[in-house]
């Protein structure tokens, strides 16, 4: 009892001996970091280009003028808190820049006279590059069409009931004129539908430029469409011929043609061999033809796709 005493005594005190010197080399490391961070250091932090006060009607467009390399004497604690965000710098375009030949340029020398962004505990010993020159333009707001980029498949019997809509169908672009006028349009991200029987109301993406100058007044449109089911029908139509020179008699066959149609079930009933127009143009007759060929000029809104099942028409000429 007594040994196992003993021992539990001399465990804590060893115990209580280590603490102490780990509670000494904290401190001593403390110590010594505060004291490299009380030092002066020089070094050079790039800092990033804040633009303020352009001019309204003009944009500035995107260069290589967007950091300056800054050589700094300041201590090791300030340092610290560069390390940790990427510092700025403001340009101010009513006082620190002035034109020329449509550029704006910033002047390091004049910089130097007029620096008051620094703490007073920050010398600022160089800057560079020299010189920055600002590109910019004059802002223009143009309205372009969107371009639907889709791939959109239906269950057997069942298709798109009339056109597909896109709200907005186009959109406005606001920036330099240089950068909106070589836009034309704009196109939507791909998008894939398979085994629709049910209208559709789907929301997209818009494929914008990555210009940062650029803006848009949307960045997805809402693509919508009618769906229905479909079905074929075949009407006979009679055939007209245009163009017979006077004095020329013609005898054809046959004198009507079967018309296939594409049209959705609630619109099948109404469908009837007067809303279709075959003709055969005698103008468009080639040297030694001896057919004429139909063409199918009107057909119903409602009907989606037709065609004529017969590619020619026999015909004579009797005087």
């Amino acid at each position: 009892m007594i040994k196992k005493l003993k021992s539990e005594l001399l465990t804590s005190i060893k115990n209580k001996k280590i603490n102490v010197f780990l509670l000494f080399l904290v401190s001593a490391f403390i110590i010594l970091i505060f004291t490299k961070l009380s030092k002066q250091y020089t070094n050079t932090v790039v800092f990033n280009i804040e633009k303020v006060n352009v001019p309204q009607e003009r944009v500035i467009l995107n260069d290589s003028s967007t950091v300056l390399n800054l050589t700094l004497k300041t201590s090791g604690f300030k340092w610290l808190s560069y390390y940790f965000e990427t510092p700025k710098v403001q340009i101010d375009f009513s006082k620190d820049v002035y034109q020329k030949d449509s550029v704006y340029v910033w002047s390091k020398s004049k910089a130097f006279l007029s620096n008051t962004q620094l703490p007073n505990h920050v010398e600022l010993l160089n800057m560079s590059p020299d010189t920055l020159v600002f590109k910019y333009g004059v802002y223009m707001v143009k309205k372009v069409p969107v371009i639907l980029n889709s791939s959109i498949g239906f269950m057997q019997g069942y298709d798109v009931l009339g056109d597909y809509i896109l709200e907005p169908d186009s959109i406005q672009i606001i920036g330099s004129d240089i950068l909106v006028s070589e836009i034309q349009n704009i196109e939507t991200d791909s998008i894939l539908l398979s085994g629709i029987r049910a209208d559709i109301s789907e929301t997209v993406k818009l494929k914008l430029p990555k210009e940062k100058e650029l803006k848009f007044s949307d960045t997805d449109i809402v693509l919508k469409a009618s769906v229905d089911k479909f079905t074929e029908g075949t009407l006979k139509i009679p055939i007209q011929v245009i163009n017979v020179p006077n004095g020329v008699s013609l005898n054809y066959f046959p004198k009507e043609v079967n018309v296939s149609y594409y049209v959705n079930l609630s619109n099948f009933n109404s469908i009837k061999s007067k809303d279709f127009k075959v003709v055969c143009d005698y103008n468009k007759i080639g040297e030694n033809q001896s057919f004429l060929i139909p063409e199918l000029v009107k057909s119903p809104k409602s009907v989606k796709k037709s065609k004529i099942n017969q590619q020619r028409i026999e015909f004579i000429i009797t005087e």
